[in-house]
């Protein structure tokens, strides 16, 4: 399978002593961590995304290939999907516009990191300190001491990079779908890059300030697959049986995988997660291998103004 889809990368990161998801306000200022009733603490698919693209902005920004893009802020997304990396693969809403131009679905999608065991939460007594007035103040806040975090991303190759026009008639009957280009496939391969690149060393976690939380995966499976499937980020959770039925449902359709775990030595089939992050983007590098293309090359590339016939003032809401 060299015609790529979509692509899905589920890992176990182990923390220790940490407070990656304290609150809902993204410093995680709140006292209590974010647990499950079966006692598993979570971090939330929004903390996920923002870690992600995190990791995303600062491996663009050591790119020398990477021209004028950049990652936008997450409370300030224009719709320059030719441009801004959070608007190509993190969508965005527009409501006042209107109009389907006015909205992304996002191409990437997160799941929320959950301890693979029971977790066991601790209590940390903090002492807060004013020095105008020597005013001091205890706090507690909880912990957890120690959890393989289970977490999974994926990323919709026949959206990445690429918009939908929709034509109607006068009684408002869907006539046709037109696909619009906004970047060439050299540049569709580098974001892919981008985002496997970035799965491999999130760290902006919510107490990142005071602790040094790390994402960065013990195990991981990366699979380049012929159509959309999240399948796999049920890998890490199953059964040996489930497992294995997975693997023989991606080799019935050759997708693509690529499994790493640090705990074993190498083998036939398992590698280093090192190793495995390489042999991914060595196959992503390869010139036989390619994205899928619903234009199938024959789609001009156009800015999303261009494409979309907008006005400044509109690109900027």
């Amino acid at each position: 399978m060299k015609n790529i889809s979509g692509i899905m990368v589920s890992l176990i990161a182990p923390m220790e002593n940490h407070i990656a998801n304290g609150g809902e306000k993204l410093l995680g200022n709140a006292s209590s961590i974010k647990r499950r009733p079966d006692e598993r603490v979570y971090i939330s698919g929004q903390m996920q995304r923002h870690a992600l693209f995190s990791a995303i902005e600062r491996i663009n920004y050591r790119d020398s290939n990477r021209a004028s893009t950049y990652v936008s802020n997450g409370d300030g997304i224009d719709n320059r999907i030719e441009l801004n990396l959070r608007a190509d693969l993190g969508g965005f809403l527009h409501p006042k516009t209107g109009n389907y131009s006015g909205r992304r679905t996002s191409p990437l999608s997160v799941t929320p990191a959950v301890a693979l065991n029971e977790s066991e939460i601790g209590k940390d007594l903090l002492l807060k300190l004013k020095s105008m007035d020597s005013v001091h103040s205890l706090a507690t806040k909880e912990f957890s001491q120690m959890d393989l975090m289970v977490m999974n991303f994926s990323l919709d190759i026949t959206a990445l990079s690429i918009s939908k026009k929709y034509e109607y008639e006068d009684k408002g009957f869907h006539l046709n779908t037109e696909y619009v280009k906004h970047v060439n496939e050299e540049e569709r391969k580098r974001r892919t890059k981008l985002f496997i690149e970035a799965t491999k060393t999130i760290t902006d976690y919510a107490n990142q300030a005071r602790n040094a939380i790390s994402g960065e995966p013990q195990q991981v499976i990366i699979v380049f697959d012929s159509i959309l499937s999240r399948k796999i980020a049920r890998y890490f959770t199953s059964s040996e049986i489930e497992r294995n039925n997975i693997l023989n449902e991606l080799d019935a359709r050759n997708a693509i995988y690529f499994i790493g775990n640090d705990l074993i030595e190498s083998n036939a089939k398992i590698r280093s997660v090192e190793n495995a992050y390489k042999a991914a983007l060595d196959l992503l590098a390869n010139e036989e291998t390619t994205l899928f293309d619903p234009c199938d090359s024959g789609c001009k590339i156009q800015t999303f103004a261009e494409a979309f016939k907008l006005e400044d003032k509109e690109i900027q809401d």
